[in-house]
């Protein structure tokens, strides 16, 4: 019994049948195409629901039966084994499947032919977009790498030339479009592309933002504190999301002999891992669905379409030392390259870090990982920066303001030092790309667009630039820099 017991504690996914169904294959030869179409699971005959060992009469006999049945109505046929196990004087059958290269996998017979993967301890008919992503994996190909239905030429990449430029000090030059995958050999766009350009064609590629009154979303939406929806380029998507967090959370500080110590509810490194891996593994295979931050009185939320690469459940691994898997494996290229994640694959561990490095960190207030139905959840807990000694600040993503808060004495002083490096930073960026939008200095410089505009105004009002043309097809012209 013990033996048994271990094999199936060995096993993250595995199936139990009292007896062989001759006459309904389907039944158990289901848990077998979902088995190679995921991550592989055993399948044990001779065990009752309720775990009693039953036994089988003719285990050698049933085991041909498996075989030939698997070669009758699994197409291709995946790897397996067959073996048998002795347990209290009851003979067992435990079939080995072993996670499959070709898929899908389908499951032949009474007229159809599907495919099936597994969902918590079930193992259910694939959906259309997961069908896609066993199709896209068979071919060893990614949605990522595919070409898009889009032109490159009617696409503008400025945002992420910026942020390049930005995150590396290194100029973005033409070559790095197929160096990076956003176009392929011939030229064509790739849904990579797609993604990350300034105004980006996928419609479903969105960003949900909402801070709810309370613990949950019991009231609906007239309950919300603060309610966004982002679109555009995935960069766009991750600096949005970041500056919605900052907005919607307080941040203690700790005044020290020559600098200050802050306290977020949130560790931002936690909140931006979350984020990136949230955008940058979500299956775009599925419609109808986004990636969403929920935030609520005592913890955040981010929800990701699509759960594990290969199936299975996160609670049944080791979430440190999880092997990388990614599903698009261009966009997390890219984002390695803009230095937002490590090729690596270290995600959790640093979210994990960054909760355990905060200084109000106790035991039991890990993040946590799980993957409900098709989908990919982080919660991250709530700090309570109450107790901290110090003023509460507002991130505020207008550094002109930053001076004025909190009640510092020479505040104001400071917030006027702040406006001149932001102005500095318009002009530089104005001058490394002319035809840059309001919309990509708000993302670079990291304020809000309408204080953007505001600093704008200013500089077109002291005679310093000039727009030419509009914001699609036009470009900035510094007259004078010496009035600034």
């Amino acid at each position: 019994m013990n033996d048994i017991r271990q094999l199936i504690g060995e096993a993250t996914e595995y199936d139990k049948k009292q007896a062989l169904e001759v006459k309904k294959p389907k039944s158990w030869c289901k848990s077998v195409s979902a088995f190679a179409n995921g991550i592989g699971g055993k399948l044990i005959w001779g065990i009752a629901d309720d775990d009693t060992l039953v036994g089988l009469a003719d285990a050698k006999s049933d085991a041909e039966k498996i075989s030939e049945a698997i070669k009758t109505h699994l197409d291709p046929i995946p790897d397996f084994n067959l073996s048998f196990v002795k347990a209290e004087e009851k003979d067992l059958i435990v079939l080995d499947v072993m996670p499959g290269a070709q898929t899908p996998y389908y499951y032949i017979g009474d007229g159809q032919m599907q495919a099936f993967v597994r969902v918590g301890n079930e193992s259910v008919a694939a959906s259309i977009s997961k069908h896609k992503e066993l199709v896209l994996k068979g071919s060893n190909m990614s949605y990522d790498s595919l070409v898009s239905r889009w032109k490159f030429e009617d696409m503008a990449f400025t945002v992420l030339r910026a942020i390049y430029f930005k995150r590396t000090n290194r100029s973005f030059e033409d070559s790095d479009y197929e160096s990076f995958g956003i176009i392929n050999e011939k030229g064509e766009l790739t849904n990579a592309g797609a993604l990350l350009a300034d105004y980006s064609p996928v419609r479903h590629s969105r960003l949900f933002c909402t801070r709810w009154n309370g613990l949950d979303k019991a009231n609906g939406i007239m309950d919300a504190l603060d309610d966004e929806e982002y679109t555009g380029s995935l960069v766009t998507l991750l600096q949005a999301g970041l500056d919605f967090v900052r907005r919607n959370s307080k941040k203690a500080w700790r005044k020290t002999a020559d600098n200050r110590l802050e306290y977020p509810e949130y560790p931002e490194r936690a909140v931006e891992e979350g984020l990136v891996n949230a955008l940058i593994h979500r299956n775009y295979l599925e419609l109808g669905s986004e990636v969403h931050i929920d935030m609520y009185d005592d913890r955040l939320e981010i929800f990701s379409p699509g759960g594990l690469l290969d199936g299975g459940s996160i609670k049944d691994m080791d979430v440190m030392n999880m092997a990388s898997r990614r599903r698009n494996p261009v966009l997390a290229d890219i984002f390695s390259r803009l230095k937002y994640m490590e090729r690596r694959g270290s995600g959790f561990k640093k979210i994990v870090s960054a909760y355990k490095g905060h200084d109000g960190y106790t035991e039991g207030m890990e993040p946590t990982f799980s993957t409900p139905w098709n989908s990919f959840v982080l919660t991250l807990p709530k700090f309570n920066v109450d107790g901290v000694e110090g003023v509460y600040i507002s991130s505020d993503d207008d550094n002109e303001q930053g001076g004025q808060k909190g009640g510092q004495k020479g505040g104001q002083k400071g917030g006027q030092k702040n406006a001149g490096k932001v102005i500095d930073n318009i002009l530089q960026l104005i001058i490394d790309n002319p035809s840059i939008t309001r919309k990509a200095l708000s993302e670079i410089v990291g304020i809000s667009p309408s204080a953007i505009q505001k600093y704008i105004n200013r500089l077109k009002a002291e005679g310093i630039i000039v727009r030419n043309g509009g914001d699609r097809g036009g470009h900035w012209e510094i007259i004078n820099t010496e009035e600034k």
